[in-house]
């Protein structure tokens, strides 16, 4: 280790003997030592410690006040999960003092009266193993920022290729790709608005997204077609349901997992109507229920192939009437709380292929 650096390392000395601090201090400064803090009083020693976080704390056992053992407690407060560089000034022969002292926090020792050549050699061996640790503190900081840094950029990139993709379903659907991007920012409003976490509203913006999925796999005639669907083409239509959680199944990411809930279970009504599952109430997951909701209220103030867009009135009107049979009159009622936020996401995420003109 570099000399220059060795000799500048900080060094807290903790002795009521002021004899005994000064005669430290001369044997390191002859040294070449210039970093070195001394008290008298173990009072101060929490916050000196704190101040300068010395490389090295020389530390009396028997003092007034606190003793060692007490202010090595402070400190494990302060640095319990890091290395403690404290030796431990004793004339205490008693194994049993030794032992407690190690246990305590303590890494060497130094004994009353001092040896200079010992006391230089304790103190120098503690300071390269206290910057050593302190090097790879830092170097593992490092690395643990990359990892967080590298995780996020493949979060990013696994959100952008989702977001992608569902955009991608909902051209063939609706001739926008708006639609998800709303629907998603609702149903993390609404998420928020019920009291589930950050995290867990994150991972529903992240996940709702991929609700229609499935439709990947229903046919363009029956997707974009301008009329009533027929029994048959209905059918086919709602399997876009299973055929999305089939598609979602078996990943390990659990924004992929919500997904696939929401997916399958976002046209499940509150009495046991709706499908793949027929689910009623509480057995509906709330996610599914979160996002169903939010999906028929922009389904409803969108333009499709087969219907003009509804005013924000006339669908809040509307899906009010399903409170109890198609939605969970709890969440139903959350919704009406934030309308004034849901209507600005829908003016942030308009659809821009209709100039800004929203339905109001």
């Amino acid at each position: 280790m570099n000399g220059d650096k060795l000799l500048q390392a900080k060094i807290l000395v903790v002795d009521d003997q002021d004899i005994s601090i000064r005669l430290l201090e001369a044997i390191l400064k002859k040294d070449g030592f210039t970093n070195i803090t001394l008290t008298t009083d173990p009072r101060q020693v929490k916050a000196l410690y704190q101040e300068i976080r010395p490389e090295v704390l020389i530390l009396d056992l028997t003092m007034p006040h606190l003793d060692g053992f007490q202010i090595m407690e402070q400190l494990k407060e302060i640095d319990g999960d890091t290395y403690l560089p404290i030796i431990v000034i004793s004339d205490e022969q008693n194994q049993e003092v030794r032992f407690r002292a190690l246990e305590s926090g303590a890494k060497d020792f130094l004994n009353k009266p001092y040896d200079r050549v010992e006391v230089l050699i304790r103190i120098k061996n503690m300071i390269e193993v206290r910057m050593l640790h302190n090097e790879i503190q830092d170097q593992n900081k490092v690395l643990e920022q990359r990892v967080k840094d590298r995780t996020q950029k493949l979060y990013e990139s696994q959100v952008d290729v989702i977001q992608r993709l569902a955009r991608a379903v909902e051209y063939r659907d609706s001739e926008t790709g708006m639609h998800i991007i709303r629907m998603s920012h609702y149903s993390e409003c609404l998420a928020k608005k019920v009291g589930l976490s950050g995290q867990e509203c994150e991972m529903i913006l992240t996940a709702s997204p991929l609700h229609d999925i499935g439709k990947i796999g229903i046919p363009d005639s029956i997707l974009q077609k301008p009329g009533k669907l027929t029994e048959n083409e209905w059918e086919i239509m709602k399997t876009h349901t299973t055929i999305g959680a089939e598609l979602l199944d078996g990943s390990d990411s659990e924004f992929l997992k919500i997904a696939q809930e929401i997916a399958l279970t976002h046209h499940e009504k509150w009495d046991g109507t709706g499908y793949p599952g027929g689910l009623k109430g509480e057995a509906i997951p709330l996610v599914g229920r979160i996002c169903g909701l939010c999906d028929v209220f922009d389904a409803l103030t969108s333009a499709r192939p087969y219907k003009k867009a509804w005013s924000s009135e006339e669908a809040i009107e509307e899906i009010q009437k399903g409170g109890g049979t198609h939605f969970d009159s709890k969440l139903l009622e959350a919704f009406m709380e934030i309308s004034s936020q849901i209507q600005e996401l829908k003016e942030k995420y308009h659809d821009p292929r209709n100039n800004g003109d929203l339905a109001v």
